[in-house]
């Protein structure tokens, strides 16, 4: 079987900057189980993988518009030190979830003097070109739940 839309896909993955670096690997992990066309990984390297079969080993590069995105430095900004509410001393590289007009984000800390903090909501892999070597493990239909929920069950998915 082949990799299209509504199929249930297991992945070998290690994700790479340009540098080489590591990023992210499923080594010494379960396969990354994902419902193919669902939007639930990046673009780029979903449309690498359809209509790859079972064994088939890709490697994709894939660019900030397919990957998460440009960087946008209107997500960066300066807010008061008192706006946390933690006792907990706020360092450069902490993470936090903030309530806004459209929702809830998370945010990294850059930046904290005496008055302020700055924050930054991008994506951490936004602007950057993603390297993924990858290697399909299986493929299968999608379960009717699945497809209603619009993602993976069972062992190495989401459970109901």
């Amino acid at each position: 079987m082949h990799i299209k839309k509504n199929t249930v896909v297991s992945i070998d993955y290690t994700l790479t900057d340009t540098d080489g670096t590591v990023l992210d690997s499923s080594k010494g992990q379960k396969p990354l189980d994902y419902l193919h066309g669902s939007g639930s990984i990046i673009a780029g390297l979903e449309e690498a993988l359809e209509g790859r079969n079972v064994g088939d080993r890709v490697k994709v590069t894939v660019p900030p518009d397919k990957g998460y995105g440009t960087r946008d430095e209107a997500l960066s900004r300066k807010v008061p030190r008192k706006l946390f509410d933690t006792a907990r001393e706020i360092k450069p590289g902490m993470r936090f979830h903030t309530e806004g007009g459209h929702g809830a984000h998370a945010v990294v800390v850059t930046a904290v003097d005496q008055e302020h903090v700055t924050v930054d909501a991008n994506h951490p892999l936004a602007g950057k070109t993603l390297n993924f070597e990858v290697a399909v493990v299986e493929v299968r239909n999608a379960t009717s739940g699945e497809l209603t929920h619009g993602h993976v069950h069972g062992s190495n998915g989401h459970a109901h």
